[in-house]
């Protein structure tokens, strides 16, 4: 079985065929999907991506999804991960009604949960509102949001907490080049210089360009040809011994991105 893994990240199998924008291990493909998918027709059994729909506008994120069926063989799985937009609503409106009683818990996860929907779309830096929160987040607000986005709650407040010194003696020379670049574009945008930033942020892949629910997902996939859609738990799939991948799911069984829609669709 021949399987794919788009957007791959930090997890990923070492026998399946793996792209990220960033090659973070040895065996991953350095690959800019909004450039299309790199593979001839019908090259795949299983293709696989998580938290990746999400980051392409309504028409790319239908030209991705197309091209995922273009890569699948007849009978070919697609398992589709993103962020469940129905699960972060009705997180709000509990959170709002009880946030209304006076309750300063619930105040606290009204403030992240606004956060949830509408950082990664609106930030202007890395990171975000999101990282700051979590860098002053007390013991009981990081267990909610621990609940909400999973073990990524942890890292990203340690790393904020403690970030990485940078080494000074392990300088290249594209470093180099690189501050030189910063600085003349700083000298001849001035004011403007900023908006560059904002705008290379824009195109990293860390913005959300669309959010999904169980209707609008099914309603992508079956307009793109897909059939067989179901909704399904994170350890749960028609791949075969999936629950053993630990793709959507950590070794002691918890769910890897707990807020998350799980989806997989068939190709005739």
């Amino acid at each position: 079985m021949k399987c794919l893994n788009l957007g791959c990240g930090t997890r990923f199998q070492s026998d399946w065929i793996n792209l990220d924008s960033v090659a973070h291990a040895e065996g991953i493909i350095k690959h800019n999907l909004q450039k299309g998918i790199p593979f001839e027709d019908d090259s795949f059994d299983v293709v696989y991506h998580s938290h990746v729909l999400e980051h392409f506008s309504q028409a790319d994120g239908q030209k991705f999804i197309q091209d995922c069926y273009r890569v699948l063989r007849p009978q070919g799985i697609l398992r589709v991960v993103v962020p469940d937009l129905e699960q972060i609503a009705r997180t709000y409106l509990l959170a709002l009604e009880k946030s209304l009683t006076g309750d300063p818990t619930w105040q606290a996860n009204y403030d992240w949960i606004l956060l949830e929907l509408f950082d990664q779309v609106s930030r202007d830096q890395t990171g975000g509102e999101m990282a700051h929160y979590l860098g002053r987040a007390s013991h009981d607000l990081l267990d909610f949001i621990t609940k909400r986005i999973g073990t990524e709650a942890q890292h990203i407040s340690a790393m904020v907490k403690a970030p990485a010194a940078p080494a000074p003696e392990v300088r290249s020379l594209r470093q180099h080049l690189g501050q030189v670049r910063e600085l003349l574009y700083r000298l001849v945008l001035r004011g403007d210089y900023p908006a560059l930033q904002i705008g290379r942020l824009r195109q990293s892949g860390e913005i959300h360009y669309q959010m999904y629910d169980r209707f609008s997902l099914q309603r992508l996939l079956a307009t793109n040809g897909f059939t067989n859609i179901e909704r399904c738990e994170a350890a749960q799939s028609q791949i075969a011994d999936w629950a053993n991948l630990h793709l959507d799911t950590e070794p002691n069984g918890s769910i890897y991105k707990p807020d998350s829609l799980f989806m997989e669709a068939q190709k005739l």
